[in-house]
């Protein structure tokens, strides 16, 4: 074998042992990692999965993480500039702490410190694909794993010299990006470096919306012989953007460039480092030993928290959140010729150290405007809300499933994952007295077991179902427990994930069908409770349901391709007090549409060119728990073209909101349903950008 490619046969090797022979030949197959924990037939794996491979990333260039995640059907990736976001998968588009992001499977943040605009710490440039783990995943990837894992893996290196440069530009964001990517195999080391940079200018088509990111990855891999390999990556993130915020119904509807705020900002640096040993270590038997480290340094002056306006005079919050981790993860994976049965176990161990501060401000707004004009620290006037604590974080967990084919065409996996988790809390500031700085120190300790039961029955050749019976659970977050001055009595929330689902191929495998349908049931949901006004506290009082159907068709053959997803999904409350005077029992849950769908049609016109036009539906959905206030939906076009100029060189366009609508990336409203309703204080939206244009150009180096 020549030299230069045994890392890579090393890799190949240590990840999936078992033949291809062994496994009933399905035209609807495709090998992912994220169901098991372990390289697998995608026909026999009994739960939803949607993949973005390598390939329809290089072809779709993608900006955000919207335009890789939302092409999956049930999968809604929800802009709220500068590559901050919600999320919505088998749950209302929410910032809940319901799903892990992982990358090449380990968590890119700890329990009890979730952030919904996570995914801003990744590097598109660096990954090599994406697979989305629909539904409750707690039995392999432990807590937050509730409405499904989002698993990103890192690119390898190319086995000869491969560089990439490019650069694209937009007409009305004045946004810039800088993409680099270098790579090649000596031997047994093989190297990739990723990177990129964007800029984009501080006023465009929307007041104070600068966004400045730079992130790089560094992988290494190194066969230690053809059955064992090392593998390191390291991933670094700077982030500095402003926080736009929403604006109220008058500004949306008359100037959705406004923005109210300017001086609101999120400044994000994270660097994660994993070392990963893989090798066989038992016969037909693969081991993992993954040691990792993380360290995260989130401040912000948010804008969602400014607020209680009196006259000009306003209130905020000023905050630091920081994260140390250390971590290992320990996994075994064992063949068995009796019932085709295979094992894999595991332990994980993460360490964190979280702390935390933040101080009041008081804000002065413009009276004509309305915009927020400066601020000054407000401690002497409203100390209930500074804080400065540290949290040190332990959770760890095993875990293990077996899958087994009891008959010809079966497979059957049953496993389950046990997470005990401790906080221990310390507050630096002297608690108790007139003056409140939060909770007392305190050790607290949470534990569930996860379990899971799916199968898969192969119908003939062309085809696989499945049902699946799974659970997802979330422990309280460090800020529900101490970001106020008593600790809530608080327990892990409970999610039981039961699906049905086909897979089908038609016409020779060009035509190929992905559906499914789910119920999500949430049990000991944390709320917030009313006491009295201006007085509340969290408690495990809510109960959810969440179902629906989503459906997948994608279409590839000669000139033509196509790509069809939908979700249609209900959401709501089966339990929610939220005062001893208000209940939203049996309403409708919020930003939750009634569909959400794409369509997007290729066309080849010549060699090395594409055409694409996509179009994107989002059904209309409440915007208030009372089910009063409704935002109608909104449908847009989206063009993207691509032509190779020359071997290696690629010139390509996208236009965004081709019909140029008005719409709004986020719409919800405080009216709680009862007294007067106020439009424009109440209502709030995030504006969705106008029409743009962006052109880029690539150029790529492969010495092949």
């Amino acid at each position: 074998m020549n030299k230069k490619l045994l890392v890579l046969a090393a890799a190949i090797t240590v990840a999936y042992p078992c033949a291809r022979a062994q496994q009933l030949d399905h035209a609807i197959d495709t090998v992912v990692v994220s169901g098991s924990r372990a390289q697998a037939w995608l026909s026999e794996t009994p739960q939803a999965i949607g993949v973005v491979n390598a390939t329809t990333l290089e072809r779709d260039k993608p900006k955000t993480m919207g335009d890789i995640l939302n092409r999956i059907a049930g999968v809604y990736w929800n802009d709220l500039g500068n590559e901050q976001h919600s999320m919505s998968i088998r749950q209302p588009i929410g910032t809940n702490a319901v799903y892990q992001y992982l990358e090449d499977g380990i968590p890119i943040r700890p329990l009890g410190v979730f952030n919904h605009n996570s995914l801003n710490e990744m590097n598109m440039a660096g990954a090599s694909g994406v697979e989305v783990v629909k539904g409750a995943a707690s039995s392999l990837y432990g807590s937050n794993a509730v409405g499904g894992a989002v698993n990103f893996l890192t690119a390898s290196a190319s086995a000869t010299p491969t560089a990439k440069v490019g650069v694209r530009r937009d007409n009305v964001a004045g946004y810039t990006r800088y993409d680099t990517s270098a790579s090649d195999t000596w031997g047994p080391l093989g190297l990739r470096f990723s990177h990129y940079s964007s800029r984009r200018s501080r006023d465009n088509w929307q007041e104070y919306s600068y966004g400045d990111k730079d992130s790089f990855s560094l992988r290494a891999d190194y066969a230690l012989s053809p059955t064992s390999q090392l593998r390191a990556t390291i991933v670094h993130t700077d982030l500095d953007a402003a926080m736009t915020g929403s604006l109220f119904e008058n500004d949306y509807r008359n100037d959705p460039g406004k923005s109210l705020n300017t001086f609101t900002y999120r400044k994000d640096k994270t660097t994660r480092m994993n070392l990963a040993w893989e090798g066989e270590t038992t016969a037909n038997g693969t081991s993992t030993v993954t040691v990792f480290t993380r360290k995260n340094d989130h401040g912000q002056i948010p804008a969602y928290s400014i607020g209680s306006c009196a006259g000009m005079l306003c209130k905020g919050v000023i905050n630091n959140n920081h994260v140390d981790s250390l971590g290992l993860d320990v996994k075994h994976q064992q063949e068995f010729a009796w019932l085709r049965s295979r094992l894999i176990a595991g332990v994980y161990v993460d360490k964190s150290d979280n702390p935390f501060v933040s101080d009041n401000l008081s804000i002065v707004r413009d009276a004509a405007t309305g915009r927020y004009l400066r601020y000054s620290l407000a401690n002497a006037s409203n100390p209930q809300g500074v804080r400065d604590y540290q949290t040190d974080i332990l959770n760890t967990a095993v875990f293990a499933q077996w899958e087994f084919s009891p008959l010809a065409g079966t497979r059957v996996v049953l496993g389950g994952r046990s997470d005990a988790i401790r906080y221990d809390y310390h507050n630096k500031l002297a608690p108790g007295g007139s003056v409140n700085y939060g909770a007392p120190d305190e050790s607290r300790s949470f534990s569930h077991v996860s379990p899971k039961l799916g199968a898969t029955y192969a119908l003939g050749h062309a085809g696989s179902a499945y049902a699946n019976v799974s659970q997802g659970f979330t422990p309280p977050e460090v800020s529900q427990l101490y970001g106020k001055t008593g600790i809530a009595d608080l327990q892990p929330s409970v999610y039981n994930n039961y699906e049905l689902g086909l897979r089908w191929a038609f016409l020779q495998g060009r035509l190929k069908l992905d559906t499914a349908l789910y119920r999500l049931d949430g049990r000991d949901t944390i709320v917030s409770y009313t006491l009295s006004p201006g007085n509340s506290e969290n408690r495990n009082a809510g109960r959810t349901r969440s179902e629906g159907l989503e459906l997948g068709l994608n279409y590839d053959s000669g000139p033509f391709d196509a790509r069809f997803a939908t979700a249609i999904a209900r959401h709501r409350y089966l339990r929610y007090q939220v005062s001893s005077t208000l209940d939203y029992s049996g309403r409708t849950m919020p930003q939750a549409p009634r569909d959400i769908t794409s369509i997007e049609i290729g066309y080849k016109p010549v060699a090395g060119a594409r055409i694409a036009l996509e179009a994107v539906h989002q059904g209309r959905y409440w915007m208030n728990n009372a089910n009063t206030v409704e935002y109608k939906g909104h449908a847009l076009l989206n063009l993207r073209a691509s032509y190779q100029l020359a071997r290696g060189l690629e010139a390509w366009a996208q236009v965004r909101n081709l019909a140029d609508k008005r719409y709004a990336d986020s719409a919800s409203s405080s009216y709680a349903g009862t007294g007067s309703y106020a439009p424009n204080s109440q209502n709030q939206y995030t504006p969705g950008a106008p029409r743009s244009v962006m052109l880029g150009l690539a150029y790529t180096f492969n010495a092949l």
